[in-house]
């Protein structure tokens, strides 16, 4: 028997969205998730890094590049499960490895329907793999780093079993080159892992589950005594029936465990030394949270209504304001936030056309804000605020049409609106990066989003296609405003329009030989507020990927992929310039045995020059952080099939 997992079911009207689908093959191209997710042009995490070097607080992710963000604009689930963080809404790669993930579906623009608030840019539905197939590999590779992993089901009596285990080391690179480069400069290193288990049995004709998962990690930021960690545990419980007769249903509810440390320091010039900043030594969170939905169908006609709730809460611990021998104060801030909402939506679908309609009605409320500041001498408190709660009620929708010939060729148009709210991260807790501090603000108000979009696609025997131009405004922007010499302030800086183009084709020109290209360009700039007329940091307008697979005999199997990736602005005031970057990854693989196969892979093979990172330094100018150079892995895998 093989049971695969209680997975959201597809929206009734996806179809009418632009979205790609990828199946665990596609996303085995690289061991680190959000690395295969990059198929994907305009998917990326906040600055041009990966998961491996990325500070945690910066693991968010966002779609169509209209204005990334170290807290995600896009949501993440996995098979229905928020992944995004409680405190902070980043996501923490390490705890979704490859062994773990059977596919992916990312569908562009706001999600309201099923998806819920924090869907702005997008949503990317995560599956887990099912108990079938048993997957291992080992590896070990240049920069002193092995990472491995496993993931295997079996089934006992009535209860399906499947569990992952993986982990990873390396001793990076020094982000800085000569002849920038000064004794405050060190390794980008990284030390993690990640467990997965999860149950599951029929009642009747409704499925159970129930799945626990943990992760830990830590890494340097490439900066003498700034380091970082993370670490976690998610469980959740889900029942679910398909539909017998004309109705169906699901109820799910999930629990978030997350801790957060960073150390920080100020650099000195010329980059002779370090000096530490803050030590945020704990931010403890927590996330509660269900959805439940009744789904049906009668003749062409589908629908699904329900509910959802998530209730984040979480604060801060940090020392500051180093004496020259210790930290003379302490602080703690932190709050609550919480999100429920109704939702309904419906679709026609005759074969030929697809007609879609649907609707959310969302309440938000902050509340127990709080920021207290004491003097670790005497034990005076010095500073103590308590932020007024604040709430709304928000209505999103989103709506499509598709129409399919007989060619296999489509039209499509789509319409939606969406928002999400702050986090407890942005709202209350005040950070250091280098010599820059940034400010939280308490006062900040959730996000929306508005925007249209019209496709067209189709196959050509084995030639697929598709092309989105899309129009996107987002209103009341977060971003990191500067307010001062090194010093910065979370605000609603104003709107954002952007309008682009995305568009992939893939060719299958024989059995052995398949390639595929795809292109996202996006011109998004504010056209409101402090910020009017400047592009949102981080906020490429190009970006392009190609790849492909030769199979000269059964048991070679070559891939090579390439990523391409425009200018980008370092800081909101397109001052620090990050140029492009196009790097070439290579893989291949030769079965030795049934299941067993060895494969040498080569990242960034042309050693390119990734720019990640710009800062300014009295004595050097503008000084500029590289992102990884050429590695080199050898490892042997195992796949039953």
């Amino acid at each position: 028997m093989v049971v695969t997992g209680t997975k959201l079911p597809e929206a009734v009207g996806s179809p009418a969205f632009s979205s790609v689908t990828l199946d665990a093959d596609q996303l085995s191209t690289s061991d680190r998730l959000d690395r295969s997710l990059e198929q994907v042009p305009g998917l990326s995490l906040f600055r041009r890094t990966n998961s491996v070097s990325a500070n945690a607080s910066t693991q968010g992710v966002s779609l169509r590049a209209i204005a990334p963000s170290g807290t995600s604009r896009a949501l993440v689930l996995l098979d229905g499960v928020p992944m995004n963080d409680p405190f902070g809404g980043w996501v923490i790669w390490t705890q979704l490895p490859s062994e773990d993930i059977g596919g992916a579906e990312i569908i562009r623009g706001a999600g309201a329907g099923p998806y819920g608030a924090g869907a702005l840019t997008g949503t990317i539905l995560l599956t887990e793999r099912d108990s079938s197939q048993g997957i291992a590999d080992i590896e070990g590779g240049s920069l002193d780093s092995v990472r491995g992993g496993i993931s295997r089901g079996t089934t006992i009596d009535d209860v399906d079993l499947f569990a992952s285990v993986s982990g990873e080391r390396t001793n990076g690179w020094i982000p800085v080159q000569e002849p920038d480069r000064g004794a405050a400069d060190n390794h980008v290193w990284f030390d993690g892992g990640s467990a997965s288990l999860r149950a599951q049995t029929q009642i009747g004709d409704v499925l159970s589950s129930a799945r626990i998962s943990y992760y830990d990690e830590g890494r340097g930021a490439g900066i003498v005594g700034a380091t970082s960690a993370a670490r976690g545990y998610t469980a959740s419980l889900t029942f679910a029936e398909a539909p017998s007769g004309d109705i169906g249903w699901r109820v799910q509810g999930w629990l978030l465990r997350s801790n957060f440390s960073n150390e920080s320091v100020s650099v000195a010039p010329g980059r002779i030394d370090t000096t530490p900043a803050n030590d945020q030594f704990a931010t403890p969170a927590l996330g509660l949270g269900f959805n439940a939905a009744l789904l049906g169908e009668s003749g062409a006609f589908h629908w699904e209504a329900g509910a959802d709730l998530r209730d984040d809460s979480g604060e801060s611990h940090e020392l500051f304001h180093f004496d020259g021998t210790a930290f003379e104060g302490f602080r703690r801030s932190g709050g609550r936030s919480i999100v429920g909402g109704l939702y309904g939506e419906g679709a026609i679908d005759t074969s030929q056309w697809l007609l879609t309609l649907g609707g959310r009605a969302d309440y938000w409320a902050t509340s127990q804000g709080h920021l207290v500041e004491i003097d670790r001498l005497s034990g005076d408190v010095t500073n103590q605020q308590e932020f007024a709660g604040k709430h709304g009620i928000v209505p999103t929708g989103r709506g499509g049409i598709r129409r399919n010939f007989n060619d296999g060729q489509y039209l499509r148009a789509a319409g939606y609106a969406g928002f999400r709210t702050p986090t407890l991260n942005e709202l209350y807790r005040p950070f250091r990066v280098g010599n820059v501090v940034t400010n939280a603000n308490a006062d900040l108000r959730p996000e929306k989003l508005y925007g249209a979009e019209v496709g067209y696609g189709g196959a050509w025997g084995s030639l697929h296609w598709d092309a989105t131009g899309f129009w996107n405004e987002l209103h009341s922007a977060i971003a990191n405003v500067t307010i001062g010499e090194d010093l910065q302030q979370r605000q609603n800086a104003g709107d954002v329009q952007a309008f682009g183009f995305e568009g992939q084709v893939a060719e299958a020109f024989s059995e052995n030989l398949s390639g595929w290209v795809a292109l996202s360009y996006t011109d998004a700039q504010f056209v409101s507020g402090q910020l009017d007329g400047l592009r949102p940091a981080q906020a490429p307008r190009t970006m392009a990927t190609a790849g492909g697979t030769w199979q000269p005999i059964t048991a070679l199997s070559l891939e090579a992929q390439f990523h391409w990736e425009g200018l980008r602005f370092e800081d909101d005031q397109n001052t620090l310039r990050l140029g492009g970057a196009l790097t070439l990854d290579l893989r291949a693989s030769y079965a030795i045995a049934d299941a067993f196969a060895v494969y040498v892979a080569a990242d960034n093979v042309t050693n390119a020059n990734v720019a990640t990172a710009a800062a300014t330094d009295p004595l050097l100018g503008t000084v500029i952080s590289y992102g990884q150079p050429r590695q080199v892995w050898v490892g042997i895998s195992y796949a039953e099939r």
